[in-house]
């Protein structure tokens, strides 16, 4: 049996951790060649190690999504090793880090540095990737290649409400706004542009450590927040932009889907 994006040549960034890493693999079980793309190239490199120990195709990349000229030669390195490119996947981003022993920074702590490189990264970011994509897609139906691609980038369900941070959100629900807008730019083209919007996740994003001493009690801490009762895996996020991605949403563009055990949809009144 096929796998669900059988050939498909797919570029992942922050794919040396967390999500992206979880998709790098999880892509390739299902007959992709990737791209793992990450401003730790050394991180890179052991994410495209685990894949190809695995049984797939990756090759390693040090990108700075921030920097649109990074962006275009990591595109590049993927049709130069591989010939083409079929799917984006904007995973990278960052936060503010917190205040160690009081948590979370509020709007009046943060400085115009770090917030400058949260909206680099988060919000240019995707603009840049899309960008770089949307003309090697162009270029492959130009030369006969086939029509369209596909766009998938890590929103958050932090753009969909008020949750996780005021400039953190307000970036997220820059790449929501994104999403949409720029599925109906290019839907006269064959190209697909969806967003995943996870929420609460154990991962090394935000500092949250997976080897932590403290890591029950953080789990436990985010599955109370989720109807659901449990922490969103990095590979939860890794399958909805890998459904996103394939042919099975072939019909489905501007969406920003949530996996969020339900946070999104409300609370539950009473026990």
């Amino acid at each position: 049996m096929e796998g669900l994006v059988q050939g498909k040549v797919a570029l992942i960034t922050g794919a040396g951790s967390g999500v992206g890493r979880a998709a790098c693999l999880l892509f390739s079980e299902h007959g992709a060649k990737v791209v793992a793309a990450d401003i730790n190239g050394e991180n890179a490199e052991e994410t495209a190690a685990m894949v190809r120990d695995a049984g797939g195709e990756c090759i390693a990349v040090a990108c700075n999504v921030a920097d649109p000229a990074s962006v275009d030669a990591a595109v590049a390195m993927a049709v130069e090793t591989f010939g083409r490119l079929d799917v984006i996947y904007n995973n990278a981003g960052i936060t503010i880090n917190p205040i160690p022993g009081k948590g979370m920074k509020s709007l009046a702590e943060c400085e115009p540095d770090e917030m400058k490189r949260v909206e680099d990264v988060n919000i240019n970011g995707v603009i840049y990737g899309s960008q770089a994509a949307i003309r090697q897609f162009e270029k492959q139906a130009e030369e006969g290649k086939g029509l369209g691609g596909s766009i998938v980038s890590t929103a958050s369900v932090a753009g969909l409400m008020g949750y996780g941070g005021v400039l953190y959100g307000t970036t997220k629900g820059a790449v929501v706004q994104f999403t949409r807008a720029l599925a109906i730019e290019v839907a006269d083209k064959g190209i697909r542009v969806n967003a995943v919007c996870p929420a609460g996740m154990l991962t090394h994003y935000a500092g949250m450590n997976p080897d932590s001493e403290h890591r029950e009690r953080i789990l436990q801490g985010m599955g109370a927040a989720h109807p659901l009762g449990k922490a969103i895996d990095p590979r939860d996020t890794a399958s909805a932009a890998l459904f996103l991605a394939s042919d099975l949403a072939s019909n489905i563009t501007g969406v920003n889907l949530p996996v969020d055990g339900g946070l999104y949809a409300g609370r539950k009144v009473g026990g």
